[in-house]
């Protein structure tokens, strides 16, 4: 969620130490992985593993941009984002041309919410059939999803099932005693007294009685029990379909139904959330639904793919980030063994940061060469890529939440970003006079460059966009792991830190290279980054009886934080 779930910071709750309590969305961080242990030594007795094509759904065909719409384009010159300024801003985002290579190149947008809510952040709804007015009208939002889907981008909306604003007429109805309201919130005649998941107060008083609220006292939960509830929210999510959304990104969705002090992620949840599921694909079966389950692995694959098509994928995308910072490839290649066997094959959200963590560019010290590389593991991961806007320019921002969702930096303006004819709702983050899209467009070694160049490679490549996924043992400060369909296989091999790799060797016990075919003495590389110069083509590997290979390296040195994918032709 948003600011809106911020139990830790921002305007719904006491601060906490960083790296400690609940994160930004109130949810538990999720785990890093350990590091992978070493691999063991190829056996003799290991069989080839032979490659099959994963079964992929239409989200795995492209990648994903989330959009503040508050913050994208202001059209009106009001200072605040709005529907209209993103329409004209699409042709940035994908210009309808395949052979283009000056837009990004994107397939789908996510907008965070942009119903009537009570704070800026939109997650606090007050009216769920109404547009908010900042942002436009229901005629702007009808253009909006007619100008995408022209280009070939599908949208969808952010929707929050778990609760209301306390400003929503039906908990004021609720609150009043209304018969036709009473039981759409969870009431308490007298305090439970028990804490939420993170230690937070959930029972909040009212009038002599309590309700529940796991995210703050101004955002009570509904009741979802009650069958008036559901067909509401049901009612909610066919009204947008039939404006012409593709589906929904669902907010919080392991808070929505509790079992007494099991706050978090019952069983009557995904039951909850498998007939709704049923529902949206009812109203329109090509729609996509993708859950936020800020957990671990373990516990965010269990909704795919009966209670949601996707859920975000946070333990991979924390791995990633802090291998690029830490220089350490170990909890990354561990997170990448989690996702492969986890979820559904590439039926997982991945990304690097939303708009609830601090943006990458400042956790990796605003560092471009590592900001590429970071792009780079997200674009060749399992899983269907989601950038959050700016991302792709190096948008800086920390906490608290508004300087996370600043305007986006169009132009060199150091005053308004090209954003606005007039004064931003939020001033522009530090270091858009460089950081910005007009800049970087003008730059072919600038990080939006790479973005567009990693994304026309990832919707290029099958194996990229819904291979197979293979973990890599790796000696050194490298990481690999292979991406295979029955019709090809590519090594996606990286160093993570800031020195040379030279002493980097590959290892696969048992893989799918299963044919006996003599390898040529080189292999194609299909794309690096960070190299000063680029190699066209990798040592091949001698393939094992296996289908693996052993003290494999493709290059006599990687370069800080480079990294390549290579070619390795059919299994």
């Amino acid at each position: 969620m948003a600011a809106a779930l911020a139990l830790a910071v921002g305007a719904c709750g006491p601060a906490v130490p960083s790296g400690t309590g609940p994160t930004a969305s109130g949810v538990p961080a999720p785990s890093i992985p350990a590091a992978a242990s070493p691999a063991a030594a190829p056996s003799a007795a290991a069989a080839c593993v032979p490659a099959v094509t994963p079964v992929a759904k239409p989200w795995n065909a492209g990648v994903w941009y989330e959009v503040f719409v508050r913050s994208f384009a202001d059209r009106n010159g009001d200072g605040v984002g709005d529907l209209r300024g993103l329409t004209s801003r699409l042709s940035y985002l994908n210009d309808g041309n395949a052979a283009s290579t000056t837009d990004l190149g994107v397939s789908g947008l996510w907008l965070m919410p942009i119903f009537k809510a009570a704070s800026y952040h939109g997650y606090d709804v007050i009216d769920y059939r109404t547009i908010d007015p900042d942002y436009g009208t229901l005629a702007d939002f009808r253009a909006l999803v007619a100008a995408a889907h022209q280009r070939g981008v599908k949208v969808i909306l952010d929707l929050v099932l778990n609760h209301t604003s306390d400003q929503n007429p039906w908990f004021k109805a609720s609150a009043a005693g209304d018969p036709a309201y009473r039981d759409w919130y969870i009431w308490s005649d007298t305090d439970p007294g028990y804490l939420g998941p993170q230690g937070q107060t959930v029972w909040h008083p009212l009038g002599g009685r309590y309700y529940y609220g796991v995210f703050g006292a101004n955002m009570p939960d509904l009741n979802l029990r009650n069958p008036a509830v559901t067909a509401e929210l049901k009612g909610v999510a066919k009204y947008w379909l039939d404006q012409g959304a593709d589906g929904f990104r669902l907010d919080a969705i392991p808070y929505l139904i509790e079992d007494g002090q099991k706050q978090f992620s019952t069983p009557e949840t995904l039951a909850w959330l498998r007939d709704f599921e049923a529902s949206v694909k009812a109203d329109k079966p090509d729609a996509m639904t993708i859950g936020e389950v800020w957990a671990d692995s373990s516990i965010a694959a269990k909704y795919v793919p009966a209670s949601a098509d996707l859920t975000f994928d946070f333990d991979l995308a924390g791995a990633a980030v802090a291998s690029v910072q830490t220089g350490q490839p170990s909890t990354l290649a561990s997170a990448i063994g989690q996702t492969a066997t986890a979820w559904p094959a590439n039926q997982e959200g991945t990304f690097l940061t939303n708009h609830d963590q601090a943006r990458v560019m400042s956790q990796l010290g605003g560092q471009t060469d590592s900001a590429k590389l970071a792009a780079f593991l997200l674009m060749t991961e399992p899983g269907v890529p989601w950038i959050y806007y700016g991302e792709e320019v190096g948008l800086a921002g920390n906490k608290p939440d508004p300087q996370i969702r600043t305007p986006m930096p169009w132009t060199a303006n150091p005053r308004t970003g090209g954003f606005t004819t007039g004064t931003p709702w939020e001033p522009l983050a530090p270091g858009t006079a460089a950081a910005n899209v007009a800049t970087e467009s003008a730059d072919p070694s600038s990080l939006l460059h790479e973005y567009r160049s990693l994304i026309r490679l990832h919707d290029a490549q099958a194996a990229l966009r819904a291979g197979a996924t293979v973990p890599v043992a790796a000696t050194g400060s490298v990481v690999a792991w292979l991406r295979t369909t029955a019709d090809d296989v590519q090594l996606v091999l990286a160093n993570t830190s800031a020195s040379v790799a030279t002493d980097a060797t590959l290892t696969l016990d048992s893989g799918p290279l299963c044919s006996t075919r003599v390898e040529a003495a080189a292999t194609p590389v299909l794309a690096t980054v960070n190299f000063a110069q680029a190699p066209a083509t990798a040592v091949a590997p001698v393939r094992t009886a296996s289908g693996g290979f052993n003290a494999y390296r493709p290059f006599e040195a990687l370069p800080p934080r480079a990294a390549a994918v290579i070619d390795l032709g059919r299994p």
